[in-house]
């Protein structure tokens, strides 16, 4: 086999397993965790399912993967959104409008699928849990640089960690009604707690 011909396997078998994933993501924030079946995946993802069962043989493993999956694309849309928030005033206000459209974006509607059953399954608890930990320590410490705050300040940690506390908050409350009016409000009005508190 020439080295080409390897390299374009590689990459279709990437793509594939990227489409498998993506399906994935899709179908928890659509149909929930009991309604995602491998057989649905391999359906959307356009893949056959022995192709499916090669990468994937169970269920559990596809949704590992796709844990890291989403870790990974919660990662980079996070990087993005703050790559575009502008300089000067109302800085913080675009800070939490910025949260909260990362927390109430179909990626983290899969994520919460996930934490929900990882409750009651042992070995998606273990894939998840870390994964959940690592991107809690990324999005607080990116937090703090949006922010521009000393974390060492007393208080500041506190503040922060309940800001994103509350963000997550307000996304449950959305999952089950459309709250945006009042998430607005909310984010108002911390925007202006957190500028008296952080100064």
């Amino acid at each position: 086999m020439s080295q080409a011909t390897r390299v374009s396997q590689e990459m279709r078998t990437r793509a594939m397993r990227a489409r498998l994933l993506d399906a994935t993501v899709e179908l928890l924030a659509e149909r929930g965790f009991a309604g995602t079946s491998t057989t649905l995946v391999s359906q959307r993802a356009g893949v056959s399912r022995g192709a499916q069962l090669h990468h994937f043989p169970a269920k559990n493993d596809l949704v590992v993967a796709a844990v890291e999956h989403i870790t990974e694309a919660r990662g980079e849309a996070l990087k993005e959104a703050a790559g575009a928030l502008p300089e000067g005033g109302r800085r913080t206000r675009h800070v939490l409008a910025m949260l909260a459209e990362q927390v109430t974006s179909p990626v983290f509607a899969a994520a919460l699928e996930l934490w929900v059953a990882a409750r009651t399954d042992e070995q998606l608890a273990a894939a998840v849990g870390p994964l959940e930990q690592r991107i809690g320590r990324e999005l607080h410490r990116a937090t703090i640089e949006l922010l521009g705050v000393d974390e060492k300040k007393p208080g500041v940690r506190e503040l922060v960690q309940a800001t994103l506390d509350l963000v997550r908050g307000l996304a449950l409350a959305d999952t089950i009604t459309d709250d945006a009016a009042r998430r607005e409000r909310i984010l108002d009005h911390w925007a202006e707690v957190l500028e008296r508190e952080l100064q």
